[in-house]
């Protein structure tokens, strides 16, 4: 959906200048071996864009796990918020 694709171009925007938003699947990994490779730099910075650009704050880093493990469960924490 339109949210899906907004969090992809947000992530290729700040993270992976070098990819395209269309070859990102909503349940492909963001961090370890077999997904996008991002790490633990990545991920702070990720937080951040995601508050800025969705209005979802992460608190903690264990919450951050949860939520930050792929394009579709930052939708659905976001959407969570309503």
């Amino acid at each position: 959906g339109e949210l899906r694709q907004k969090i992809k171009e947000v992530m290729v925007e700040e993270h992976m200048p070098d990819s395209d938003a269309a070859e990102i699947a909503d349940e492909t990994a963001i961090f370890g071996a077999g997904g996008l490779g991002l790490d633990s730099v990545d991920a702070l910075q990720l937080v951040v864009a995601i508050e800025k650009h969705f209005g979802l704050k992460i608190a903690d880093a264990e919450k951050a796990k949860g939520v930050l493990q792929s394009v579709e469960t930052i939708a659905k924490a976001i959407e969570a918020k309503g």
